[in-house]
């Protein structure tokens, strides 16, 4: 099976350094699961230079980046290569999930373009982007951050990444559930025991435990979740 080829567009490619060194990310990338590429959005900047980055039109705070870069590499990879989808991390887009890490995870190639300052110039959205997708209600620095947390959801579920591909399966999401409780040594530490149906050796009632316990949490913490889970007959 091919790798899956991720690139990715950024302004301070130099973030990704120490993550793609570290983790799933570099096992992945060590038994050639997965393989990525950073660009620097500078080497296609304008003038002396490199300059990516303008004020916006209208006026108002912030620099915006503006489209030539950004065409520029983008039009240079895309003409060496078709991608599953370009990605674009950004508070307005649809919402990352675990049904949708699952989807990427089975692609042969995606782009992911990390914004920076304010914004991007909106016709690299209208004109490159296939998927605009938001980590959640906050807004950061920039594009690295999100990406990197979506990178590492995808590839942890290629198989072969993770040595126990059933772990991921029974992550919490998998089900539209959170995941249960889990217990390791000692039985009891400080008081607190380990319950005893999990040391019972009784596959089918710890299996049984552990679904409600998972039903619990979620009803507790994440209540907005149980309209759209799984449940088991």
């Amino acid at each position: 099976m091919a790798p899956l080829r991720i690139d990715v567009i950024s302004v301070i490619p130099g973030f990704f350094d120490s993550p793609l060194q570290h983790g799933l990310l570099a096992i992945a990338r060590k038994k050639e699961y997965a393989e990525i590429h950073l660009h620097n959005l500078h080497d296609y900047g304008l003038g002396r230079y490199k300059q990516v980055d303008d004020t916006p039109f209208g006026g108002g705070a912030g620099m915006i980046i503006r489209p030539e870069p950004v065409f520029s590499c983008m039009e240079k990879l895309l003409a060496e290569r078709e991608y599953d989808a370009v990605i674009f991390p950004t508070p307005d887009g649809k919402r990352f999930d675990q049904p949708l890490a699952n989807r990427l995870s089975r692609t042969k190639s995606l782009m992911f373009l990390c914004g920076h300052y304010k914004g991007v110039d909106e016709r690299i959205r209208q004109m490159l982007v296939t998927m605009d997708v938001s980590v959640g209600d906050v807004v950061v620095s920039g594009g690295e951050i999100p990406s990197l947390l979506m990178m590492d959801a995808i590839v942890r579920l290629i198989p072969g990444v993770i040595g126990d591909g059933e772990s991921a399966l029974t992550d919490s999401f998998q089900t539209g559930m959170l995941d249960c409780a889990w217990y390791t040594r000692p039985a009891e530490f400080r008081g607190m025991a380990v319950p005893e149906v999990l040391m019972s050796g009784h596959h089918r009632k710890i299996e049984i435990w552990r679904h409600e316990n998972a039903l619990q949490r979620t009803r507790e913490r994440r209540p907005d979740l149980l309209d759209k889970a799984v449940f088991e007959e």
